[in-house]
């Protein structure tokens, strides 16, 4: 309707190419413009001034011989004073475009091993920004910004590294449980060591509690009852001492019976015997009888 009566209206961020007689004649900016078709003026179409995006994969190999898959994103945009020759010199701009990426990435990437392919990707989209400025300037396009958004290497060369990294991982676990099991297996020795050597001196202490003691009872004992010997407080103390030790036997041991001797001359037989075998290790050259029994 606009063209019938002579006006044609242009959108914001857009240009229109105005033609002559099938000859470029000007280019129209957002508005609304006066176009007498009566004498060969007509719009040969529109060109947009939008930032536009285009994501380009391409797949070659790396200098190690991996195949991979890289995902580059181009930002572009037709410039307003050029518009001219955005519109005339390119049939297909985005194919345009994705042919110079391929160059680009297909040569860069052969020069590179995988590792150092992930490393360097800001460096293969810097020089993928460079070719194609110096090459679309001419056609009236501006790259905005050139990114590499992904380096997919083949399926099993992907797997392969998520496995050599799973086994790095677990080899470091593997040390680290195996140098904690160790400083637990040195603590728990150094604890022994040191309950072992603890229980010795209480140990030691209390053998010697138990040898002054008896030499205080026999002291004490001979003389509150006078005309007995420290012999005879001895075997009293020994005996006492075995009958003491015969009734936690009965308490703690598992066994349900104890067969010890009976009657009235059983105490002075356990007396006489632990005397014979005092006596005994007197002459085997013993230095201690008291400690020797204990």
């Amino acid at each position: 309707m606009g063209q019938t009566l002579g006006c044609v209206m242009v959108t914001q961020s857009t240009v229109a190419i105005r033609e002559s007689f099938g000859k470029f004649d000007g280019v129209l900016d957002p508005g609304c413009h006066l176009m007498p078709w009566c004498i060969g003026k007509s719009i040969a179409g529109y060109l947009t001034l939008r930032l536009q995006q285009l994501d380009v994969r391409c797949e070659t190999k790396t200098k190690d011989n991996v195949f991979v898959t890289v995902v580059a994103s181009i930002q572009y945009r037709a410039l307003a004073e050029k518009a001219s020759d955005a519109f005339y010199k390119l049939t297909n701009t985005k194919q345009q475009i994705q042919s110079y990426v391929f160059d680009v990435i297909r040569a860069s990437i052969p020069k590179l091993l995988l590792d150092d392919a992930f490393e360097q990707k800001n460096e293969i989209a810097k020089a993928v920004e460079e070719e194609l400025e110096k090459a679309m300037s001419m056609y009236g396009y501006e790259i905005v910004q050139t990114l590499i958004v992904d380096i997919e290497p083949d399926a099993h060369v992907k797997r392969a590294m998520n496995e050599i990294n799973a086994a790095a991982r677990q080899r470091l676990a593997a040390n680290e449980k195996a140098e904690a099991e160790k400083i637990i297996q040195i603590k728990r020795a150094e604890g022994d060591a040191e309950s072992k050597y603890l229980a010795g001196l209480g140990i030691a202490r209390q053998r010697q509690a138990i040898v002054d003691g008896l030499r205080d009872s026999v002291l004490a004992f001979s003389e509150g009852v006078p005309g007995t010997s420290a012999r005879d407080v001895m075997d009293m103390v020994l005996v006492t001492q075995y009958f003491d030790t015969m009734k936690e036997i009965g308490a703690q041991s598992k066994s349900s019976s104890v067969f010890i001797p009976h009657g009235p001359g059983a105490v002075k037989d356990v007396a006489a015997q632990i005397r014979d075998g005092l006596l005994q290790a007197q002459h085997g050259g013993a230095s201690s009888t008291a400690p020797s029994l204990l």
